[in-house]
């Protein structure tokens, strides 16, 4: 990479990664639910507000854990939006659920709530709204709509760590919640990930689930002589020294949060001429979420080929992506889920994102370098006769 590349991201190193690691080795316990893991459970739990959290070895497996903790059966439908990750689809899909695909909301890109309620039918069994770019749902009303009709809600909070909603961390505010630390993530272990659960009698059968089926989490208490099978499930646990990482980025998170923050904050301020002269619309923040600074994007003018503004940034050393690719307009997501209605919202605004470079380390200089970039690129589409950003 050349030293004057702005990359898209680079992970961040809080400073007692490899310490914590040292120590997971020197106190000989390198596989999962060792001292780290436990300070990791009691960091969330306290952080977050759930009554129940769990290492897991990546955001996936916690998507996954929740399909076998809530008994997904072949045939059940589970709504969500079609802008997320393939995870969110697939743990579903892997027990026999059938993703429902709603349209999303135009101002957050999260899956608009008005649309819910006419998508259930007698084969529903849970909603998994998605925080995108760390910008919480409406979770009032999800929630509300799922008491209605008896349904689960999973919050997919791989990208909303740290994030709130009135007041509560995203993850707590659902009966489950997952959470993820990709590299890619504001708070990191490499690959990890944490179950989040808020529904008093799924804490068991959620231990059980993580430890391969079996009640071994009870026999380590000496609640129980000896440990057997007792259900369906998997190894989801992450190794000691994974979480001792994690911990030490945990540690960090309020730091790793503040900066990320102040780094949106920059882009959004130095954007708002670009946004008010029609050339692109920047991200919404409706007053009830604060946001963690996940993600900075921006919605590029309709009609503008969005391949030839990357292709633009790139000549100018400057990285930055698009994001999903719609699950419903995917192979897989034609084949194992439905659409609820017309997609117009997501198709049309899926075509237009455009994500920033955003981490730790990025200087104010480097931003507005992309910034500048970003605008003579949009301004050369003007010139050429493409339309206004706005809606």
């Amino acid at each position: 990479m050349n030293a004057d590349r702005i990359p898209f991201n680079k992970p961040y190193l809080s400073g007692k990664e490899l310490e914590y690691i040292t120590s997971a080795h020197r106190n000989g316990h390198l596989a999962g639910d060792g001292p780290f893991t436990a300070r990791c459970h009691q960091w969330l739990e306290n952080g977050i507000g759930c009554m129940r959290a769990l290492l897991t070895h990546s955001g996936t497996a916690a998507l996954e854990m929740s399909a076998l903790l809530l008994d997904i059966q072949p045939g059940d439908e589970i709504i969500m939006p079609p802008f997320t990750f393939v995870s969110t689809a697939n743990a579903f899909v892997l027990r026999g659920g059938i993703p429902v695909f709603v349209d999303i909301r135009e101002d957050t890109l999260n899956i608009d709530e008005t649309l819910i309620e006419e998508a259930i039918t007698p084969r529903t069994r849970v909603i998994v709204p998605v925080h995108y770019a760390g910008i919480a749902c409406e979770m009032d009303s999800i929630n509300a709509i799922a008491a209605r009709h008896g349904l689960s809600v999973v919050e997919d909070a791989a990208l909303g760590f740290m994030s709130s909603y009135k007041g509560r961390k995203l993850g707590g505010i659902g009966h489950l919640g997952a959470c993820s630390f990709h590299e890619t993530k504001n708070v990191i272990s490499g690959e990890g990930g944490a179950l989040l659960v808020n529904t008093p009698e799924l804490i068991t059968r959620a231990e059980i689930i993580r430890e391969k089926g079996t009640d071994r989490g009870r026999f380590i208490r000496g609640e129980v002589d000896k440990y057997t099978w007792q259900e369906v499930g998997s190894s989801f646990l992450p190794g000691e020294l994974t979480a001792a990482f994690l911990l030490a980025q945990l540690e960090a998170a309020t730091h790793i949060n503040e900066v990320r923050v102040e780094t949106w904050n920059r882009y959004h301020a130095s954007l708002a001429a670009a946004e008010a002269g029609g050339l692109l619309r920047r991200p919404a923040v409706p007053p009830e979420c604060i946001h963690n600074g996940h993600i900075y994007y921006v919605l590029l003018p309709t009609g503008v080929d969005r391949k030839e503004v990357i292709d633009a940034l790139k000549c100018a050393r400057i990285d930055v992506a698009f994001h999903y690719v719609p699950l419903h307009d995917s192979p897989a997501g034609r084949r194992h889920g439905r659409t609820h209605g017309r997609l117009e919202k997501t198709e049309k605004l899926a075509q237009r994102l455009l994500r920033l470079p955003l981490w730790i380390g990025i200087s104010p200089t480097q931003q507005e370098e992309v910034c500048q970039g970003l605008v003579r690129a949009l301004e050369n589409a003007a010139r050429n006769g493409i339309g206004k950003a706005g809606g």
